[in-house]
Formats: structure tokens, C-alpha cells, sequence
């Protein structure tokens, strides 16, 4: 795709950095005050917290004495059907927000997105009078452009295509997602960060109460970019990176500053107080348990507070090629996420989000049973790896869409029943 080339403006001018500096900016940790992870005492302090704003909340919505130990009851047997009989040892902690799941809202005294997305979730138990969320996330793509040309690409065939969306149209996605009730707002692309000040003009214009992150390649995250956001409301950045060699994974984007631009952004993000999360599609020749180690520790020494393991797709890039993970491969990131997250040997490494693992237990919650893709052409999908359009959001009637969207489901796995 020869127009691609259009985007590529001096991209190491963005960053205002030699290359003399690359090797230092490696080598730099994030600061005491920033964004870490909460064991121990601390830990069992805010979960405790934690618990009781959610009898809290269920005391609110519920006339009925008995829902109020019931239903919060009910949602931790969900919890424990989700992940079994498993202890988290650790939380991430960014400013005054505890975490302990990248697509759940963090936990603080004051958090709208958090009370509204337990209350959503209650509702699913017993109903509740009033309005709750219809969907705990979304993934909406603002942009075609890209300058990359990473090779698992789900959007490959629409990049650097000819923009369908107004940045107006953008606006009335956001708004009728949020007339839905909707807990967290994922902006992607192409890469949503060339479009800056789209992103930080859809934050401040939104409904409080949802929670906006940005998905980026790390691409023109300099310092002033994550400022931006972060002034505007942006919650967090999931970075990816998909290799922790330098080399390997600037092949992988197709540009060999890629690494560098991770390794900026996550600095840069890290430093405004954006929850940073990096997120790596493992392909068959990465799946290995040193790959997985050595990502890990790539990923403590940098400070972010996620990995998000995504599994490769037949879409996109990669679309009628053989990647499915096999069998053995997808036993060895289960047991690496399950030991990551709840051995106590691990409290101080990153928290892993790992879809596949919950997804062949519970099902999919995609197709519009708590999350939906909405892409460039505001078109209705399952999610950005099932890509069979349902209908635009704009343009159709949306809950006529979303029954469509949830008969087709998740191509991948059966739809969640929960």
C-alpha cells in the first residue's frame, strides 16, 4: 500500500530525541510516586474497601434487605466461576484508582465509571428500578490513517484508505454508545494518537462516567501528546509492544524506530499518571516460556501496570494464513497468566489480561453482550478480531443492529450466556 508512506512526517523529530539517547531512556524506571503495584496490608486494606462500597452500591439500588449481602455475594461466585478458586496478591495503583482487571473501571472513593459498571452488573442479577449500563466497553476506531505496517493488522485493509467518519459523526458514536449506558471507550485506528486533538476534544466533550483509553503503537506519544490527554480525561494507554527485542519487534511493525517509540510513550504516559498497559499479539514462534519471562520482566523494569496477551486471528494482515496457537501453546499462556496473576512469587510483576482465558470457560462477552467494535466506518462489529459487519451505528437502528450483532456472535468462541 504505496500511500502509506504519506504519514511517515519525520517521526523522530516528534519525539525532539537523539539517538545517542535511546540507550538511557531504556534504562530509566518510573518514579516512587508514580503508578506501582499494592501488596500486603495495603492490599487487603482497599479490598476491604472495595467490598464495602459494593454493598454500598447494592444498598442504594435495593429496597430489599436481603439483595444487599445476596446480590454482592452473587457477583463474587461469578467472579470465582470466572477464574476459579484464585487470590489476586497484588492491585495496580495509579494516583488515588486501584485496579485489579484492565477492563474493569479502577476502584476509588469517587469513581462513577466504577459504581456504575457494578451496578450494571447487579442488574444482570436482580434488576434494578433506573438506568444501568448496557455495555461495560467498546472499541471505536477514529482514524484510517496509520504509519505502520504491523503484520497482524485487523484494520489492514482499510488503512490510510479515505476517511467515512467527520470527526461530527465520531461525536454522535460517542454519544449514542453513552445514551446506552457504557462503563469504559477504547479509541483506536489506524493510529487514533494522529489524531490528537480528536481525541482530547471526544474526552472532554463526552458524558462523565465512562472511562477513555487510547490503543497506540506508541507513535507521536511524546511528552506534550500525553499531557493532552491526560488533561482532557483519558484514563489510560495500552501500548503495543510485541517482542522484547528491539529487533524483532520493529520487523514485527514494519518500521525500525518502532521499539523506540514504545519504549518514549510508555516513559512519557507513565510520567502524566496514565495507567499504562502494554499489550503483545503472541504469534506461534513467541509463544515459548522464555518469551513470556522475558516479556514479563521487560514489562516490570519499564513500570507499566498491564500485559495484555491478545491471540492471533485469520483477519486483517493475517488473513488467510495459518495462526491459530496450538493446543500445547495455548496450555502454556494459561498457566503463565494464572501464575503471573496469583502466585505470590510474581506480586510484583504486572498484571496479565488474558481474553482467551476466560473466553473458552465462559464465552465471549463481545457481540454486544457487554462490548461491540465500532470501526472506521461506524460499522457494528463483534469485536476488532470478528469482523462481520452488523450494521452502522449512525445509520440503522441501533437496537435493531445489536440483535443482529448478538444472533451473529463471536466466530471464535460461543457467546457468553452469562
Amino acid at each position: 500500500m504505496n500511500n502509506q508512506v504519506n504519514y511517515f512526517v519525520n517521526p523522530m523529530h516528534l519525539f525532539q530525541k537523539d539517538a545517542d539517547s535511546k540507550t538511557e531512556l531504556a534504562q530509566q524506571t518510573r518514579s516512587d510516586n508514580k503508578q506501582h503495584l499494592v501488596t500486603g496490608f495495603r492490599k487487603e486494606w482497599i479490598e476491604l474497601l472495595f467490598r464495602f462500597t459494593i454493598i454500598k452500591i447494592a444498598v442504594k439500588n435495593y429496597s430489599n434487605p436481603w439483595h444487599w449481602l445476596a446480590v454482592p455475594l452473587a457477583l463474587d461466585k461469578k467472579r470465582r466461576k470466572n477464574i476459579g478458586e484464585h487470590r489476586l496478591y497484588k492491585l495496580a495503583n495509579v494516583g488515588k484508582t486501584y485496579y485489579w482487571s484492565l477492563y474493569t473501571p479502577g476502584w476509588s472513593r469517587n469513581s462513577a465509571s466504577f459504581k456504575s459498571f457494578i451496578a450494571s452488573e447487579m442488574n444482570r442479577i436482580v434488576p434494578i428500578k433506573g438506568k444501568t449500563n448496557r455495555f461495560t466497553s467498546a472499541y471505536v476506531a477514529i482514524t484510517k490513517k496509520c504509519s505502520l505496517q504491523c503484520e497482524h493488522c485487523y484494520e489492514w485493509d482499510n488503512l490510510n484508505q479515505k476517511e467515512t467518519q467527520s470527526e461530527d459523526k465520531i461525536h454522535q458514536t460517542i454519544a449514542r454508545l453513552q445514551e446506552k449506558g457504557i462503563s469504559q471507550i477504547h479509541l483506536s485506528g489506524g493510529e487514533p494518537l494522529l489524531k490528537v486533538n480528536l481525541i482530547a476534544d471526544i474526552v472532554r466533550k463526552a458524558q462523565k462516567g465512562t472511562d477513555f483509553w487510547v490503543l497506540t503503537s506508541g507513535f507521536k506519544l511524546h511528552n506534550e501528546n500525553a499531557e493532552k490527554i491526560k488533561a482532557a480525561g483519558v484514563k489510560g494507554v495500552m501500548i503495543s509492544l510485541d517482542h522484547y527485542l528491539h529487533e524483532k519487534h520493529n520487523m514485527f511493525r514494519g518500521f525500525k524506530d518502532a521499539y523506540y517509540w514504545v519504549e518514549t510513550a510508555v516513559h512519557n504516559a507513565i510520567e502524566n499518571d496514565l495507567t499504562t498497559a502494554l499489550s503483545i499479539c503472541v504469534t506461534r514462534d513467541f509463544v515459548t516460556q522464555n518469551n513470556l519471562m522475558q516479556y514479563a520482566l521487560l514489562a516490570k523494569k519499564m513500570g507499566v501496570s498491564f500485559i495484555q496477551i491478545l491471540e492471533p486471528r485469520a483477519v486483517g494482515h493475517y488473513k488467510e494464513k495459518e495462526v491459530d496457537l496450538t493446543e500445547e501453546q495455548i496450555q502454556l499462556l494459561e498457566k503463565f497468566y494464572l501464575e503471573m496473576n496469583y502466585s505470590p512469587k510474581y506480586k510484583d510483576f504486572p498484571l496479565i489480561s488474558y481474553h482467551g482465558y476466560y473466553q473458552r470457560r465462559m464465552g465471549c462477552y463481545g457481540a454486544g453482550n457487554r462490548s461491540l467494535y465500532v470501526d472506521s466506518d461506524g460499522d457494528l462489529n463483534a469485536c476488532p478480531f470478528c469482523q462481520k459487519k452488523s450494521g452502522n451505528i449512525l445509520n440503522d437502528d441501533f437496537p435493531t443492529v445489536l440483535e443482529e450483532l448478538q444472533t451473529n456472535g463471536c466466530q471464535q468462541f460461543k457467546g457468553s450466556t452469562d
